[in-house]
């Protein structure tokens, strides 16, 4: 309900809006504005180093930096969830090209995974060569 009625006032504004700010704010209202993507991450980032960069912007939930699983390495991003929209708005704001423990960081809102997990849309993908019930077509 919330949405339509942001996308109603952004289309009474008399169509002065260009199209890819109606793009942009139809996205942001789509998912949390509470939780950040950050990208560009230092590999030695950890945590806490990413939780204590923001949390001078509000109330910092959780702050994840995202693992390799085999390696066990930082994989060069990470999220930071805020207790509410505006910590989150104003961290985005203030933290996108900044640097963090020397790399320029990008950040933005996080996109919320489709339902199903990693798999939902297919998940390995390529063609195996077989006809449409996993026999092979003998190429």
């Amino acid at each position: 309900m919330a949405f339509s009625s942001k996308l109603g006032s952004l289309l009474r504004l008399n169509g002065k809006i260009p199209a890819t700010s109606m793009l942009s704010s139809i996205r942001c209202m789509s998912t949390s504005t509470k939780k950040l993507f950050i990208g560009g991450l230092s590999y030695g980032t950890d945590d806490q180093t990413l939780k204590e960069a923001f949390s001078g912007f509000g109330d910092v939930t959780e702050a994840k930096i995202i693992i390799n699983r085999d390696t066990g390495r930082s994989r060069g991003f990470g999220f930071v969830n805020f207790a509410d929209d505006e910590s989150a708005g104003n961290a985005l704001s203030a933290m996108d090209g900044q640097e963090l423990n020397g790399r320029n960081i990008r950040v933005s809102y996080a996109n919320e995974r489709p339902s199903g997990g990693p798999r939902a849309y297919g998940g390995n993908g390529g063609f195996r060569g077989g006809d449409s019930f996993g026999r092979d077509a003998g190429y």
